[in-house]
């Protein structure tokens, strides 16, 4: 029996974007697949962080920011006039470079989405709190002190606090941009086997510098370079055996 094909998740189609009169982006193309893990690579400046806010519409907050292209979430684009933005980034949930909890307890920062979303039952919000930390392997941390301050927890516990919080919406996708960059090697560790597990229910898309991260955790990587995307393809083809020369030597270490 033949394996079915990936089903693309999320897609990117000749996307171009501006920060006023300097392009950022120039035709990129990526496609995401479901219950994947894709890395996004390249040099600082690259466009990296700028092609991760464009599947959530982060970018367009900011003032002169515009964008051409497409961005298909299921096949739908997600700039169409009918597609609400709430709802958007519920569906395609963001975890940040730096941790950034609320300055509420554990409970409250996992809760606090929900009952945006209008949940008010408290059997319901209890048991989504608990399955959503489970989620992020820090239950078993912090189950006995979920009225502390989220401030209390330790740098990576904050970041898996924040990946809890995004899957208690229930998104569909869930982008990292650079998650583990303010975390030491052991919390790192924790995070990438979270994506790991991650993947049997989400699409994962994860902006990295570190280049050994994006090979242990991704299936695909995408390397960009002043804004175009040089190479996309299977992360061990891209890694043992790439097609274009300026990925070989971005890998190998003669820039970056």
């Amino acid at each position: 029996m033949s394996a079915e094909p990936l089903k693309i998740r999320m897609e990117a189609k000749n996307l171009d974007f501006y920060y006023g009169a300097k392009k950022a982006l120039n035709k990129v193309n990526i496609a995401c697949y479901e219950n994947r893990v894709t890395a996004i690579i390249g040099p600082s400046g690259c466009g990296k962080s700028t092609f991760i806010r464009t599947l959530n519409r982060m970018n367009e907050v900011i003032p002169g920011a515009r964008m051409e292209g497409a961005v298909l979430l299921d096949g739908k684009n997600i700039h169409d006039p009918d597609v609400d933005v709430a709802e958007l980034r519920r569906r395609v949930g963001m975890v940040f470079q730096k941790p950034n909890p609320f300055p509420k307890s554990i409970y409250d920062n996992i809760a606090y989405g929900l009952r945006i979303n209008g949940m008010r039952d408290k059997k319901a919000l209890e048991a989504t709190v608990e399955k959503s930390l489970r989620g992020a392997a820090l239950w078993e941390e912090v189950n006995d002190r979920l009225d502390d301050n989220a401030f209390s927890l330790s740098g990576g516990q904050q970041q898996r606090l924040c990946i809890a919080r995004a899957l208690a919406v229930e998104p569909e996708v869930i982008l990292f941009d650079e998650p583990c960059s303010a975390i030491d090697p052991i919390a790192t560790a924790k995070v990438e086997d979270l994506i790991e597990h991650l993947k049997a229910s989400y699409t994962v898309i994860i902006v990295t510098h570190n280049m050994q991260q994006a090979a242990r955790v991704s299936d695909y990587t995408a390397f960009m370079m002043l804004g175009e995307r040089v190479e996309f393809g299977v992360t061990d083809k891209i890694f043992t055996n790439p097609a274009n020369k300026l990925t070989e030597d971005y890998i190998t270490g003669r820039f970056g």
